[in-house]
């Protein structure tokens, strides 16, 4: 679907309330358009409904104009140079950023990534700034984990349905 397109429809899940659709999607927008800040920044707007402020200063973090407690959050929960590189999901070189501000930010993190591992890293190599489990750290109470559960329960219950609806039939 064409990113116009895919835009319309997110501005419609929004409007029905369906806020974890609209933010799938514009991660994948984000993944197809790393350079499109505008479209970091929608989706930290989407993070902003649930209140999660780490994730809202992941895609807030190439704008001069974030939030200090959103930064910091993002920071905290993904502590090291290697987790933000890849929890930022840049591609290329830094000079296809939008600004001189996220280029700044994009060359900072990757220098503070090379200094802690001791070695050069690259955007485009994610495996020259990995660090370990390839897992993305994250907090047990994030909307992400939470929903994650709730999507096990209600597929369990659904299971059990079925199957007490199969044995019930077996005695009819």
């Amino acid at each position: 679907m064409p990113l116009r397109e895919t835009l319309a429809q997110v501005d419609a899940d929004l409007a029905a309330g369906r806020i974890p659709v609209a933010g799938q999607r514009l991660r994948g927008l984000v993944s197809s358009f790393p350079y499109d800040l505008t479209l970091r920044r929608r989706l930290a707007e989407v993070y902003r409904l649930y209140g999660d402020a780490a994730e809202a200063g992941r895609w807030m973090y190439l704008e001069e104009d974030r939030s200090a407690d959103e930064t910091a959050a993002f920071e905290a929960r993904y502590g090291s140079p290697g987790w933000r590189m890849k929890a930022l999901a840049w591609r290329g070189p830094e000079a296809m950023a939008a600004s001189p501000f996220a280029e700044r930010q994009l060359a900072a993190v990757r220098e503070a990534c090379t200094k802690d591992l001791g070695h050069p890293v690259d955007w485009d190599d994610p495996a020259s700034y990995r660090e370990g489990p390839d897992e993305v750290p994250s907090a047990p109470g994030t909307v992400g984990n939470v929903l994650a559960g709730v999507g096990c329960l209600v597929g369990v219950l659904a299971f059990l349905a079925i199957w007490v609806k199969g044995v019930m039939a077996l005695f009819e």
